[in-house]
């Protein structure tokens, strides 16, 4: 029901208009149908909206866009090539292929892992952004793309190149670390390193004497590395650390040569080097032993033939002869320097630590 006063207008039929007969200015339905049909493939449009088209009327300009974007990154990877510095070369690490013997291999296998991995990053990455770029939906893009289960060739090529690059990583990680940790060459020098709550002691093993360390201070004050025990090499002779704790676990680290390795008490570790260049470096505790763990610090100087045996004649005419035993523990280390009575040792002949 209308309003009162108001009633429903339709539009009158003419002398020949029957029941059934459409009104003047109406649509019929096919003829409706006819316009959407012809629309849609084009022929007809509304003001200011592109014509429809599908997936396929996309792909020709593809090509072209696709060359300019690969120019383009060319491009960037040249400019960034271009720009490499020695740091980058060594991979930021803090040595040099000549340090020692063995930093150009450990060198070589970093900047290889990184090449690899920024290679196979870069390559996922650029995959995942070309698809996002070349098969976006378009604002005039009717229906669906092609649905795909599956593709079973691809699936087997993105299972076995991860497992191959896996392969080629373990290879070359287990080659150099047989090399570096392999011992079974006769040695120019050994050195029992002794670590201890919180600092180091050497036994130069074939001169029977020794250097016994304190815990550094660090108070901030110029001259701290001093009163830090250093530690003595000759360049270009191969020496062997046999490495021994006094108490608990400790890490000899001299980050220079790229190398450490764990003391543990009871187990006599052992690794060898060939220093290839003179210099001083800084060597320090990698495990974390206690409340002084960070004052663990000691020196490596590496010298000439001459220097280092002169500092050998030194440390005879200060009295410190013999090997310091491993197992001087603070509740065991008796009065003086502690020096086992007639050179004896205790870590360095194979024993361990008791």
């Amino acid at each position: 029901m209308g309003a009162p006063g108001l009633r429903r207008r339709c539009p009158r039929r003419g002398p020949q208009q029957g029941r059934g007969e459409p009104a003047p200015g109406s649509v019929l339905p096919s003829e409706d149908r006819q316009f959407r049909v012809r629309r849609r493939a084009g022929h007809e449009h509304s003001v200011g909206r592109p014509p429809l088209r599908s997936h396929e009327g996309h792909r020709a300009g593809r090509g072209s866009r696709r060359r300019i974007g690969l120019v383009a990154a060319a491009a960037g990877g040249a400019v960034l090539l271009s720009g490499c510095t020695s740091e980058v070369e060594r991979g930021w690490l803090p040595s040099t292929t000549t340090t020692t013997n063995q930093t150009g291999r450990i060198m070589s296998l970093w900047n290889g892992s990184w090449i690899a991995a920024l290679l196979v990053g870069a390559l996922v990455w650029g995959l995942i952004i070309w698809c996002v770029v070349a098969y976006r939906r378009r604002r005039d893009e009717t229906g669906y793309p092609a649905q795909v289960r599956y593709n079973l060739p691809l699936e087997i090529l993105y299972t076995v190149v991860p497992l191959m690059m896996i392969a080629v990583l373990f290879f070359f990680t287990a080659r150099d670390e047989a090399a570096i940790a392999d011992v079974s060459a006769k040695p120019d020098v050994t050195i029992n390193v002794v670590g201890k709550q919180w600092a180091w002691d050497f036994n130069y093993v074939n001169e029977k004497v020794y250097e016994a360390g304190v815990q550094g201070q660090l108070t901030g004050q110029p001259g701290v590395e001093k009163q830090l025990p250093t530690l003595y090499l000759p360049v270009g002779r191969r020496v062997q650390f046999e490495l021994t704790s006094r108490d608990v676990a400790h890490s000899f680290w001299i980050p220079a040569f790229l190398y450490k390795m764990d003391v543990i008490p009871g187990v006599r570790n052992k690794f060898q080097i060939v220093p290839g260049q003179e210099g001083t470096f800084r060597g320090k505790c990698a495990e974390l032993c206690g409340e002084y763990h960070s004052q663990m610090l000691f020196n490596v100087r590496v010298v000439s033939q001459a220097q280092y045996d002169q500092h050998i004649q030194q440390l005879r005419a200060l009295g410190q002869v013999g090997q310091l035993d491993s197992n001087l523990g603070r509740s065991q280390t008796p009065p003086g320097a502690g020096a086992v009575p007639g050179g004896t040792t205790n870590g360095v002949d194979g024993t361990g630590s008791k």
